[in-house]
């Protein structure tokens, strides 16, 4: 923290500029807060000094408070090392100064960034300037100010948009709205803004206390309609969450009493929400995602990542549509192989499809789409694979198909083309067996639809290079994907861990459970949609066939289910053919189908695991607990094999490849919250109940009877972990 300080000069027009410096996005940790009530008390107390401009060095004003500072307060769980900014620095310090101080944005102000700035008289910025306030993101609400400044400033409907959807605008549009005073260049903000400051100190330009204003707040039955449409709106998209709620009910207490006793009141549930379990979930997932980008002997041992200009896609299906896709909006070219023009056809049709959505939806530019779409070209031959600087093989899950293009691309490809492979189960080791070429052999796992999946689990061998697994991270970042680096075994990290989660779903149903209560239990826990209704939504054939990989590698802790193979021979397919577990009609929402339960009743009865005969008796809760205990209980073998580099990967690949609910930090960080003992006492108890399916595992018995938590590192690492990583 020694680069962290707030630096002030006093020119000779009697304007103090007041300078924070803590690269790289100017966060306001606690010494940059002390820092700035110091070098504002001084401004006060001198006499040469008329007015203030306060800003941030390298082209940033700041990206908000330092979020390391949550994660001491959720380890050691010490309040009072969080500052009261917004009573004491911005309320007190700044707005009710007898001296004016105008705010010089450039680049961005986010959260306690933008409350400083909001608690200035002025806001001058440069163009295409980012603001917001993203707090609710982390599960907490502004706490500097910003949940009563920013209605002030822009009216309540904006200000409760931008709250609640963590959704920045630019200066650009600030000016529109009345926050921002003007819009300047880069070399001219400093001179407004000391011309502006000089100007309100002179009573020229107004002196504009934002938490005195009122007028854009509009009537009190306004603003309380406002409110109710946006408490309705916070149940629907955040169910779980409270800091919707508790965001909205401070902006209400500032409307209905003031200002000031909306201040209050925010600084005190802020500090709340900070010891929430809500957001102790979503900083650990935070901290986690950054964490991925260091691999230990990939990326701390000097090597630079290679360019990756042009890329071969094998199989223009669901899975190598969606890559292609996303590697032509990254601008990077695309060679797409099919194995017929019919197929081929098909494939880019579909990638159009998907880049026309984006532009549909608002997400794209149709200039950017039209050059997206020059960026790709269909083949029928390998011709083109002459100067490719990767290879992904998106081809289905044949072991003899992948080895033969494997043997063939290693004869065509440069020998720099790294050679990789999307499966999603089986082992690299038996995807190049036939080659030589193992050093370059890796896999790219993407997650469908993946032109919007952000995960890309990177498969590494015991042969795989440093410089490959490198190569691919960049790549990955550049498609604005977040690249986890894993080891190799059947199923890899992602799909292995959540094996379970599908079988344990079947093995509730088989032993009585509703089909649909199911779906409707797991997601009200939090994940978008229930086991089956996924089921419907990837068709039945990819369950079919990874259930057989997982089957054949882990037969001892497999549950095996008929009822998949009772519904493809009713002539169901899910969502493909509108007919799955639920009816699917154009236009409508998927609704229970209730033919399905004689499918079920015959799986029921092949099955015969219900005990006596008769179905059991669950909460919701057990319900929740049958199904993901499994999963934490194979998360757990992962961990002990050495699958990944640290427990917080499985936690960032849990969230983003499986949807697993962020707020809940991740499946391993959810299992330490919820307690091994009490995982591991469940799992035996229905171990002895239903079978080998719940045994837990070594791991988890051994973290369970010595009070260790499951993220905890191994004291040294076992020959698993040396042989994966």
């Amino acid at each position: 923290m020694a680069q962290a300080r707030v630096s002030m000069q006093v020119g000779a027009d009697g304007v103090a500029v007041i300078t924070i410096s803590n690269p790289p996005v100017n966060a306001l940790a606690i010494p940059i807060i002390e820092g700035l009530r110091e070098k504002f008390d001084e401004a006060m107390r001198r006499n040469d000094v008329k007015a203030i401009v306060l800003t941030g060095k390298g082209r940033k004003f700041s990206g908000g408070f330092d979020i390391n500072v949550f994660q001491k307060v959720h380890k050691g769980g010490d309040i009072s090392i969080l500052p009261d900014v917004s009573v004491d620095l911005v309320v007190n310090t700044i707005e009710d100064a007898k001296k004016p101080a105008v705010a010089a944005i450039e680049g961005l102000a986010l959260g306690g960034g933008f409350e400083l700035a909001l608690g200035c008289h002025a806001r001058i910025a440069t163009p295409r300037t980012q603001l917001g306030l993203p707090e609710l993101t982390l599960g907490i609400i502004p706490g500097f100010g910003g949940t009563q400044r920013l209605p002030r400033l822009v009216g309540l409907s904006k200000a409760v948009e931008m709250m609640l959807l963590s959704k920045s605008i630019m200066s650009e549009e600030g000016k529109k709205l009345g926050l921002i005073d003007a819009v300047v260049s880069s070399g001219e903000l400093l001179k407004v803004s000391r011309l502006w400051a000089l100007e309100i100190a002179e009573r020229r330009k107004p002196w504009v206390r934002s938490l005195h204003r009122t007028d854009k707040l509009g009537s009190l039955s306004e603003a309380r309609e406002i409110l109710k449409t946006a408490r309705q709106q916070a149940t629907r998209i955040a169910p779980n969450l409270p800091q919707h709620h508790a965001c909205l009910d401070v902006i209400e207490e500032g409307i209905i009493h003031g200002g000031y006793s909306g201040v209050l009141k925010e600084a005190k549930v802020f500090k709340e929400l900070v010891l929430s379990e809500t957001s102790k979930g979503l900083v650990h997932a935070f901290f986690a995602q950054r964490a991925t980008s260091k691999v230990p002997n990939v990326t701390d041992v000097g090597l630079k990542p290679r360019h990756v200009k042009k890329v071969a896609v094998i199989g223009g299906g669901l899975m190598g549509s969606g890559i292609a896709t996303a590697l032509i909006l990254s601008n990077i070219f695309v060679v797409l192989k099919e194995i017929n023009s019919e197929y081929l056809l098909k494939g880019i049709k579909m990638i159009e499809a998907n880049v026309q959505g984006l532009v549909t939806r608002g997400k794209l530019a149709k200039d950017k789409a039209g050059k997206a779409s020059s960026m790709l070209k269909g083949v029928l031959d390998y011709s083109e694979f002459k100067d490719v600087d990767l290879v992904i093989e998106a081809v289905i899950e044949k072991v003899s198909l992948k080895q033969t293009i494997f043997g063939e691309l290693e004869k065509i490809c440069p020998p720099h083309c790294i050679l990789s492979t999307n499966t999603s189960t089986i082992d690299l080791n038996i995807v190049g067996q036939k080659t030589s070429s193992q050093d370059r052999i890796v896999g790219a796992h993407f997650f469908s639809p993946a032109h919007l999946m952000p995960l890309l689990e990177i498969v590494r061998t015991e042969k795989t290079s440093a410089q490959v697994i490198l190569d691919l991270m960049t790549l990955g970042k550049i498609m604005k994907k977040v690249p986890v680096v894993v080891g190799n075994c059947t199923g890899f990290a992602v799909n292995r861990t959540f094996f379970p989660y599908s079988q344990g779903a079947h093995m509730l149903v088989n032993l009585g459970v509703d089909t649909f209560r199911i779906d409707r239990v797991i997601s009200s826990f939090g994940l978008p949609m229930g086991p089956f209704q996924l089921q419907d939504l990837a068709g039945y054939g990819v369950a079919v066939a990874v259930g057989k990989e997982f089957a054949t590698a882990f037969p001892d802790r497999s549950f095996r289910s008929p009822l998949v193979e009772l519904m493809i021979k009713s002539g169901r397919n899910g969502k493909n053919n509108g007919k799955g577990y639920y009816i699917y009609e154009k236009g409508s929402s998927p609704k229970p189908d209730p033919s399905v339960f004689p499918i079920i009743e015959e799986s029921r009865k092949l099955t015969s695991i219900m005990p006596g005969g008769k179905p059991i008796s669950v909460t919701d809760q057990e319900i929740v607990e049958m199904i993901l205990f499994p999963v934490v209980n194979e998360a757990c073998r992962v961990l002990d094999d050495g699958v990944v580099v640290r427990a917080s990967d499985l936690d960032v690949a849990s969230v983003l490849g499986m949807s697993f609910p962020s707020y809940r930090g991740g499946i391993v960080f959810w299992a330490d919250t919820v307690g091994p003992s009490h995982i591991y006492s469940c799992l035996k108890k229905w171990s002895e109940a239903y079978g080998y399916f719940y045994k837990p595992s070594r791991f988890l018995e051994e973290r369970a009877t010595k009070g260790i938590p499951l993220s905890a590192p191994a004291a040294s690492n076992s020959s698993a972990s040396r042989s994966r990583l």
